[in-house]
């Protein structure tokens, strides 16, 4: 049932910050709606460092924030500003097109900390690519849980065993954060087309192959599979879904139609898109030339 192991590949972003990419990859671009995967982090901010995401675009697609440990400030040209804390769920709905920065708050550079998450982007299904953008930020609370003989599961957004919430989805979807005690298993769920599990940390195995953390394995369509935690304790994300077809995709821009990615380019280039208002002093300029970090047909 195991279709492909996919190893993270290290990235430097810059200010001390290193990240994992998982997706896209050459031999699979997505999981059901998910586009791009990003491990970031564990990074220990020494006092006066940071993130610093400079303002930039997205379209045709929704990006997912959540966090382990530490937290990171969202600024849109919606007017949105908001903190997010472990646990909790920022879901940021481009559509037709939105611009945010991702910072980390002043009160906690003076300090510096540990920084540790998961970003994600989901395509957006061609009939709501154009949707109207959005924001959305959901606190521990408003995410259920299940627990059950050494495996604890938080639902970030979707659907999967029996767990549903109020985060707004686009189309057939699950993403959770699991934990597994030492000997604890995992079924996928086996009402999703497409499924996928990323070790965050720890080690799992499955049918007899210990698969070490930084690795997406990827399922193929049917069955249970399951993962265990054999070794000790073992941190996971799940993800997967409908296949909505496949995407262009350029650095933060993605869309069904190669043609609204150049709109989007010139949309950008030309400065008719608008800064987030309280975060519109600089901006990530428009990159020049391939390969870019965020293009499949340029494997990473």
């Amino acid at each position: 049932m195991l279709d492909l192991v996919i190893e993270s590949r290290p990235r430097d972003l810059g200010g001390g910050l290193a990240v994992g990419r998982v997706l896209p990859f050459v031999r699979r671009r997505m999981v059901g709606p998910f586009i791009f995967l990003d491990h970031m982090g564990p990074a220990a901010f020494q006092p006066g460092e940071g993130i610093d995401v400079r303002p930039h675009p997205h379209i045709g697609l929704a990006t997912v924030t959540y966090l382990f440990d530490g937290e990171i400030h969202h600024h849109d040209n919606l007017g949105f500003s908001q903190k997010i804390f472990p646990g909790e769920v920022n879901w940021m709905t481009a559509g037709s097109g939105i611009v945010h920065s991702e910072r980390t708050d002043p009160s906690l550079r003076s300090s510096g900390g540990l920084m540790h998450g998961m970003q994600a982007w989901v395509a957006l299904p061609q009939e709501d690519e154009e949707t109207a953008p959005g924001f959305a930020h959901h606190g521990v609370e408003a995410l259920p849980e299940l627990s059950d003989q050494g495996l604890w599961a938080r639902l970030i957004a979707g659907a999967a065993y029996g767990l549903r919430n109020n985060v707004k989805t686009f189309s057939p979807l699950f993403y959770l954060h699991a934990e597994l005690e030492q000997g604890g298993r995992l079924p996928l769920p086996a009402d999703h087309a497409e499924r996928a599990v990323y070790v965050v940390s720890g080690t799992v195995t499955h049918e007899g192959t210990r698969h070490s953390a930084g690795r997406l394995l990827v399922f193929a369509e049917g069955g249970e599979p399951v993962v265990t935690a054999e070794d000790g304790p073992a941190r996971l994300m799940l993800l997967g879904g409908a296949n909505i077809g496949p995407r262009f995709i350029w650095w933060n821009l993605v869309s069904s139609r190669q043609a609204r990615i150049e709109q989007a380019k010139a949309d950008w280039k030309t400065g008719r898109m608008a800064l987030p208002p309280d975060d519109n002093s600089e901006f990530i300029p428009l990159p020049e030339g391939p390969p870019l970090a965020h293009d499949p047909t340029h494997p990473d």
